[in-house]
Order: C-alpha cells, then sequence, then structure tokens
C-alpha cells in the first residue's frame, strides 16, 4: 500500500517508460514532419479527434472504476480479516471453562493457529514461498495439503470439536465459535475470487488501441503552427491517458506484491501483536516503519 507522505514519482513513470518514449519519439517526428513536411497538407477535424478522445474518457473511467472496486474490496476483507481473528482469541478465552487445567493452553493454539494462517494465506495469494515461521509451524504440527490456510482452518474446526467433547465449551458457544471460523473461510474465498478472476485483456487492449489512434489523429487536427506547442499537446494528453491506465492496471490484481498491493503482511503482523497481547504473551514483534514509499 502506498504511503501518502512518500510516493515516487519515478517509479511510476518508470513503468510507462516504454509509453513514454515511444509517444515522444512519434510527436517530435509528426509534429516537425507536420510543420515542415509532407504531412502538412493532411488535415483531420478536431471533433473526429474528440470523439475518439471521448471514447478513451469512458473507457478509462469504467476501466479505473472496476480496478478500485477489486482494490477496495480487498482491503475490506483483509479488514474483516483482522477483526474476525482478534474475535476468534477472544471466544476462546471467555467460553473456554477458565477452571479447565488445558484453557490456557487451548487459547494459545489458537491464538498462534490463527497467526500462521494470517501469514500462510498472504503468502499463498502472492504466491510466494513459505516464510519460516510458516514452514516451522506447518512441519511442527503436521499441517499439509494443496490449499494451506484451508487446512489450518480444518484445524480450528477440529479443535472446536474436542473442545466441545471435553465439555469446554457447551453447544451455543461452540455455534458462535463455529460462525467466526466460518467468516474467516467466506473472507479467504473472497481473497481467491479475486486472485483468480483475470481482468478481461480485450478490455485492456481495446482502450490501448484507441489511445494510440487518438494519439495518431491528434497532431493533424490542431491548428498551432508552433512546432514545439504541437509536439508538446501531442506527447502530454497521450500520456495521461496511459498514465491514468496503468494506474488502473496497478490497482486491479490487489495481491502481486507490488507497492499498490492491499498491505497484507503488515496487517499480519497487526494481527500477531494484538493476539499475542490477548493470550498475554511477551514475545512480541515490533513493527518497523518503512524506509520505502509504500508498506507490503
Amino acid at each position: 500500500m502506498l504511503l501518502n507522505k512518500r510516493i515516487s514519482i519515478f517509479d511510476f513513470l518508470n513503468t510507462i517508460k516504454f509509453d513514454i518514449l515511444f509517444i515522444a519519439c512519434y510527436a517530435i517526428l509528426v509534429g516537425f514532419m507536420d510543420q515542415y513536411g509532407f504531412l502538412s497538407k493532411i488535415s483531420i477535424p478536431i471533433g473526429l479527434t474528440g470523439v475518439f478522445g471521448t471514447a478513451v474518457a469512458l473507457l478509462l473511467g469504467f476501466r479505473t472504476n472496476q480496478a478500485y472496486d477489486r482494490w477496495w474490496e480487498a482491503r475490506i476483507i483483509w479488514g474483516a480479516i483482522v477483526n474476525d481473528s482478534r474475535t476468534l482469541v477472544r471466544q476462546t478465552i471467555s467460553f473456554y471453562d477458565n477452571s479447565h487445567k488445558g484453557f490456557q493452553k487451548k487459547s494459545s493454539e489458537v491464538a498462534h493457529r490463527q497467526i500462521i494462517w494470517c501469514y500462510a494465506l498472504g503468502e499463498s495469494l502472492r504466491k510466494l514461498p513459505f516464510s519460516n515461521k510458516v514452514s516451522d509451524y506447518l512441519a511442527a504440527h503436521g499441517i499439509t495439503g494443496i490449499n494451506i490456510p484451508n487446512a489450518i482452518l480444518s484445524k480450528h474446526s477440529q479443535a472446536l470439536t474436542d473442545a466441545r467433547k471435553g465439555n469446554m465449551v457447551n453447544e451455543f458457544q461452540q455455534i458462535q465459535i463455529d460462525s467466526t471460523i466460518a467468516r474467516l473461510c467466506d473472507s479467504m474465498g473472497k481473497c481467491e475470487r479475486i486472485k483468480n478472476t483475470v481482468f478481461p485483456k480485450a478490455h485492456s487492449l481495446l482502450i490501448h488501441l484507441i489511445i494510440y489512434v487518438f494519439a495518431t489523429m491528434l497532431p493533424f487536427g490542431l491548428e498551432d503552427k508552433n512546432v514545439a506547442v504541437e509536439i508538446v499537446i501531442t506527447f502530454l494528453i497521450p500520456i495521461i491517458f496511459i498514465a491514468i491506465e496503468k494506474t488502473s492496471i496497478l490497482m486491479q490484481d490487489p495481491f502481486e506484491n507490488r507497492p499498490m498491493d492491499t498491505p497484507i503482511k503488515d496487517l499480519a503482523e497487526t494481527i500477531e501483536i494484538n493476539l499475542k497481547q490477548m493470550i498475554n504473551e511477551d514475545d512480541i514483534i515490533i513493527k518497523e516503519k518503512s524506509d520505502k514509499y509504500y508498506i507490503l
């Protein structure tokens, strides 16, 4: 996630450097040829160019809106994961029989399992190898499977069933905790839906094509006789459109381990701190302030 105070414009420009180079070369070439070369006889009505510009603006508006919806939904989902993680451990502490000799151990097990689930889900969504923290926990508890986060949730459910059999929770409390686990599963499924749903490539290609058609037509509709002004206009307007399009592309996939992503690692660390405080553990990590313009 970007940090407002330290946004790097240079890194963003680097992502569209080839478009900038192409448009700049085209603007300079066409600008001189339109003023001094054989292209000076070509004239395209500015109204026709305006139609393409309007089409680009409408398509970009739709594209940006859809991309933002995906990004914002991902952030809402992880906000719910933070809340449900706290709720799960709070329910465990509140519902389990305090006089039971295994109470402290059970609540600690649930908290640590939930912490690992958050890290495992984030790393799975970003297609990253599991960190040592996650790998060590999985090996120690014999958790395997194709979908590791789902396997960890199954461990939650099994522990709840065992607690019910051991009379540590009653039927009503079991239902309450199971509802929280179900919400966590629902959040996981929503994240996987966003991750696995590819934004239509045809839509992106169409927008890109129309932008370049617009850029091609633009200098021939301008009446300005100053070559420098024509070059600047021919360069700036298409680049603004391309920058908007690139921004939407970066926003549409919030789990790609990039600066504009949902900060799932940072949120997982927040969850770890909160849950360890709830079970009165002293071994609490200290979140380091990012020295970059984003957090992951």
